[in-house]
């Protein structure tokens, strides 16, 4: 929308639908549509071809969209929402206008989480959950089938914390980080420990995080390598699941509550699945000795080639990047560093993508003895203190802010009951 000086709203004075959609900055079919939804109203004057608007009615309404710009209609048809948290420009992405990169290469996951929440740096910070909420949380677990997927064992975990949390409603700052600082170490804690590793129950995030996710020894460049992967996943603006968080945070449901629901939008293939995809991929490159024969049977079958392309890098994900500069300092990593090579090189042959976030950390997954699920696993872990950063944003905001009109394209009524 154009910002315009609103009519003059002088007593009495009437406006055109010309004059009313100049002074809204749209279209005169779209004043009617404001007409028809009750937020303008309008009369036909006697004698007169066409409707006018009270001139007050029409400031007040241009001053409305104008506070609620902050959530319209992109020029490409897509939802924004002003933030404060991410940029993604040029085939880079900031935390608060610092590189992310640069913040997950020299940070632990825990403090770019807090750099995040606060936009304040806490050297040496760690997140540690109550044993007490630790003990509910995994009895509701243990709860599960054996088969149960670990997405479905962090939204278990989730609720159960919230049920164990007497505060939950307090939607006040502190309030919220504090759930935070005790609901990611609790969804670590909740998923069930690997039978052949030693785990730890203190310590960094990623260090926890290891034993639940592989029997392999935690090698120094490895355990690095997991916590950058965290640390690099923390946030991605309104990727879809931050989205859901958002319109949860909007409703003021809790940070348990939204954090479910991001949950629930990972589990798609296309977002927080697509890493276990590319692991299966890598495996199959490994068996076969060559990319070629696996990229044909998956284009044959009518799929894409998982880890390759991101819709808002034109070069090379930033993300992929930087963890796989660190897997190359990971000796046994590099099998699988070769089979990621050679997918992307086996595709460019016709296709020019480059590898992203979700290719890497298969290369992360099945060097270190890790299942398909663990990329998932990693990415809903880390993204959680992202899902609370926006949360956190939106509870400033205006409640249910997030409703955008739908357009109706069905029978135009009345339409006869049904027999």
């Amino acid at each position: 929308m154009r910002d315009q000086e609103p009519a003059s709203g002088r007593p009495g004075r009437r406006l055109s639908t010309k004059e009313t959609a100049e002074a809204l900055g749209v279209k005169p079919e779209t004043v009617y549509a404001y007409v028809s939804r009750g937020q303008l109203s309008s009369r036909r004057e006697p004698g007169g071809r066409g409707s006018t608007f009270d001139a007050k009615e029409v400031e007040a309404l241009a001053r409305r969209n104008r506070r609620e710009s902050s959530v319209r209609s992109g020029s490409g048809g897509e939802l924004s929402v002003r933030t404060r948290i991410t940029l993604i420009d040029k085939d880079r992405y900031f935390f608060r206008g610092v590189d992310a990169t640069r913040l997950a290469a020299d940070h632990s996951y825990e403090e770019v989480a807090e750099w995040l929440w606060t936009g304040r740096m806490r050297p040496g910070v760690t997140f540690t959950a109550p044993e007490a909420v630790v003990a509910v949380v995994r009895r509701a677990v243990d709860a599960l089938p054996e088969h149960t997927a670990p997405t479905d064992r962090l939204r278990v975990a989730a609720i159960a914390a919230a049920a164990e949390d007497p505060l939950r409603f307090d939607l006040s700052e502190q309030a919220v980080l504090g759930t935070a600082r005790v609901l990611i170490p609790t969804l670590v804690a909740a998923l069930p420990p690997h039978p052949y590793a030693h785990h730890h129950d203190d310590g960094p995030l990623a260090h926890r995080l290891w034993g639940r996710l592989t029997g392999h020894e935690a090698d120094e460049a490895s355990l690095r390598a997991l916590d950058t992967a965290l640390a690099l996943l923390v946030d991605h603006d309104l990727a879809a699941s931050t989205l859901a968080v958002r319109v949860a945070a909007s409703a003021r449901a809790h940070a348990y509550a939204a954090v479910s629901a991001g949950l629930g939008v990972i589990e798609g293939p296309l977002h927080g699945a697509a890493s276990g995809l590319a692991h299966r991929i890598l495996q199959d490159v490994l068996e076969r000795g060559t990319a070629v024969p696996v990229i044909a049977d998956e284009l044959r079958a009518g799929r894409r080639i998982p880890g390759l392309g991101h819709r808002l890098y034109a070069g090379e994900d930033p993300r992929a990047r930087a963890l796989f500069a660190l897997l190359e300092r990971v000796p046994r990593a590099e099998p699988a560093l070769l089979a990621a090579r050679d997918v992307v090189a086996t595709t460019a042959r016709h296709t020019p993508l480059h590898a992203n976030v979700d290719l890497a950390l298969a290369v992360l997954t099945v060097s270190s003895g890790m299942p398909a699920t663990a990329g998932e696993t990693i990415f809903a872990v880390a993204r959680t203190a992202g899902w609370i950063a926006h949360a956190l944003e939106e509870y400033g905001e205006r409640p249910l802010r997030m409703r955008p009109s739908g357009h109706y394209v069905g029978p135009r009524p009345p339409q006869p009951l049904p027999e």
